[in-house]
């Protein structure tokens, strides 16, 4: 009898450590076939989240994204430190906006250990928006930076995003077309139905609460005035909040609009003063509202329209 127990434990034993040994060699094929999924898609490094769209928009479940400004974080202030240069040293693409908006790039790039890599600044042959304020073209550049805000931008900048990725990818060319041409179609479409909202409106005028939207304006014919300037920094001074207050009253302004990552008190402060409304407005510099870049054009565009109105 004793031995007979003796035995059926030993059994158990051997059938527990056999069962034990199934499930690690399944745990570790897992990880194995994960880490395989992760290495056979192409490794690609974006600045700012409105470039992350983009990559995603054409490479889709061909490309694995690392974003290197956090969202939350304004990108005009952003200085990278060494950790958020690593990704790079893998990657096969690293993919920035340009036209200043990124100062950074060029002197980081220097440091990082990665021959392979293929650079693409998304905007480059893009017709730009010079800045005219002395002050902000010594300290940031010629460019108004921010491209991606037009529909005819991110169509621009998504292409110059697919013809590198076919770069890294070739044989996978028809996928990474087929994706452009889809997400151009949107954009497309998208902007011609608003192209006819603009064209009946008769006031073309709003106010933000920094210049961000000068190449949307470009599109649709529109003007914005602004609480701070094109790199959103500096509160206005007393001669320049009279004259927005002056000119919200002229023009029969009903919203001010704020972005998620610029002071909304001045703004606030505006629209107390000439009885006017605060309203979001998407910069897509971060992920906001779990909106995906359509999405977050066409409230944008909705939001403006109905401001004309």
């Amino acid at each position: 009898m004793y031995k007979k127990i003796i035995s059926i434990l030993i059994l158990m034993c051997i059938l527990v450590t056999f069962s034990a040994c199934g499930n690690v060699s399944t745990v570790s094929s897992n990880k194995t076939d994960d880490k395989k999924e992760s290495q056979g898609k192409i490794q690609v490094v974006v600045s700012f989240n409105a470039m992350r769209e983009f990559v995603e928009a054409v490479g889709k479940d061909k490309v694995e994204v690392k974003t290197m400004i956090p969202n939350g974080t304004e990108p005009h202030d952003f200085e990278p430190k060494a950790k958020d240069l690593e990704g790079l040293n893998k990657a096969k693409v690293f993919v920035y906006s340009g036209f200043g908006m990124e100062s950074w790039v060029d002197k980081s790039l220097k440091v990082v250990d990665n021959k392979q890599l293929v650079t693409v600044e998304a905007s480059k042959g893009f017709e730009s928006i010079k800045n005219t304020d002395e002050d902000e073209i010594k300290e940031h550049g010629q460019e108004d930076p921010h491209v991606w805000l037009s529909l005819k931008g991110a169509e621009f900048e998504a292409k110059n995003v697919k013809e590198a990725l076919i770069k890294v990818d070739p044989s996978n060319k028809d996928y990474y077309e087929k994706n452009y041409k889809d997400f151009s179609t949107q954009l497309d479409s998208l902007y011609n139905d608003y192209k006819k909202k603009f064209d009946t409106a008769v006031n073309k005028n709003f106010v933000t609460g920094h210049a961000a939207f000068a190449y949307l304006c470009r599109d649709f014919g529109l003007k914005q005035n602004s609480v701070e300037d094109v790199f959103a920094e500096g509160e206005p001074t007393t001669k320049k909040m009279e004259e927005l207050i002056s000119y919200c009253k002229q023009n029969k302004i009903k919203t001010i609009f704020v972005e998620d990552m610029v002071s909304p008190k001045v703004s606030e402060t505006l629209a107390k003063e000439v009885g006017a409304k605060v309203q979001k407005i998407y910069t897509l510099e971060s992920k906001e509202d779990n909106k995906d870049y359509i999405q977050s054009m066409k409230s944008n565009l909705e939001l403006i329209y109905n401001t004309l109105k």
